[in-house]
């Protein structure tokens, strides 16, 4: 009899152990794909709203004469932490691959989006523009960065401009303190001076984060987004 309640107990344990692996693992793969997908989504409808709000610039007559010497214009003031300030796309990862980039790089902001590294450049600007992402969960945005390859194009939007990068090496496998490939000039990606530079980042490997995997881009293309959408978006 004793023998009979400790094997019932035990199955008890075993199916309520299962039970809980099911329901983590649906959490993992399933629920925290859609709670990312439901914030990324706030944040580009968020953006699109800000963007559209934007006084227009008013236009000078073609007539008018040229105008005087001014001051230099003020810095951009420094990106808010947590709030987004553009849009990603990464055509090699799907046709429909379409990002915010937040600010920060903290465990929280990444469950909304990707995250642009406190301190780095802005995008288009001199230095490095560095972003981190998940490989898995939230989303999974970049399940398949092994894919990237010399060429692709990276392309950003911050509701004014588009820049086109394109990746120069990747992927480059290196570990978790190796903090220089996000530097202005970005250890180990060939580049030997100061440019325009894009980094991504994120876990390796797929299950993991015991290593990052990166890839570096160059700025090869502006535009304003009154021009349309650039052609790396549509070829």
């Amino acid at each position: 009899m004793a023998l009979r309640l400790v094997v019932r107990s035990l199955s008890e344990l075993c199916l309520t152990t299962g039970a809980l692996i099911v329901l983590f693992v649906v959490y993992v793969l399933y629920w925290t794909g859609v709670r990312a997908d439901t914030a990324a989504a706030g944040q580009l409808a968020g953006l699109q709203r800000e963007w559209a709000a934007r006084p227009v610039e008013p236009t000078t007559p073609s007539d008018a004469p040229p105008p005087g010497p001014s001051a230099p214009a003020p810095a951009p003031a420094p990106y808010a932490d947590g709030r987004a300030l553009a849009v990603m796309y990464v055509p090699r990862l799907g046709e429909d691959w379409e990002w915010p980039v937040l600010e920060g790089t903290r465990t929280s902001t990444l469950k909304k989006g990707l995250g642009h590294y406190a301190g780095s450049a802005r995008p288009g600007g001199t230095g490095n523009f560095a972003v981190a992402g998940h490989r898995r969960t939230y989303g999974d945005p970049f399940k398949d960065f092994p894919r990237l390859r010399r060429g692709d194009a990276v392309v950003l939007t911050d509701g004014t401009t588009w820049y086109t990068y394109r990746i120069v090496r990747a992927p480059h496998r290196t570990v978790p303190t190796d903090t220089g490939v996000v530097a202005p000039v970005p250890r180990g990606s060939g580049f030997t001076g100061p440019g325009r530079y894009l980094t991504l980042t994120t876990c390796d490997p797929e299950w993991g984060s015991s290593h990052r995997l990166i890839a570096w881009a160059h700025l090869d293309a502006t535009q304003p987004v009154t021009a349309g959408r650039p052609q790396a978006l549509d070829s």
